[in-house]
């Protein structure tokens, strides 16, 4: 049986949900949708809309979104980054700091946004093939 299934939305917890969704849409050079309820949305390329929504700090918890991104695009994407004044890492344990990755062939970055959520941004998509164990 097969079912045409697409992802449509997430909820994107923040501790503001104005400034977390600007951050976003400025550094990958997205729009900033109309504020509707309690939501703040950004769409992506692919129709999937992230709704920043503000939440007591309490029910933040740290969540990790991964965005692909055409490898042209990348260099105007980290001068946007670099530009924030962020953190970043090349890898997802923050122990390689002020460095981006070449994994997959790509190149990729992680960086908390103003909401305490995990970003990584990357040019090649991961092959889940080749990054499971022979034993699975």
């Amino acid at each position: 049986m097969s079912v045409s299934v697409e992802l449509n939305h997430l909820i994107v917890p923040s501790r503001d949900n104005r400034e977390s969704a600007e951050f976003l849409a400025r550094l990958l050079g997205l729009e900033v949708g109309e504020e509707w309820g309690p939501f703040i949305p950004v769409e992506t390329g692919n129709g999937v809309r992230l709704d920043f929504a503000t939440v007591p700090p309490q029910d933040l918890r740290l969540q990790h979104y991964c965005f692909l991104i055409p490898e042209d695009d990348f260099d105007a994407f980290f001068a946007r980054l670099k530009e924030t004044g962020v953190t970043y890492h090349a890898d997802p344990a923050r122990e390689q700091v002020g460095e981006i990755n070449h994994n997959h062939g790509g190149r990729g970055v992680y960086f908390l946004d103003p909401g305490g959520n995990g970003m990584e941004v990357i040019t090649q998509p991961y092959e889940p093939d080749r990054l499971r164990p022979a034993s699975w």
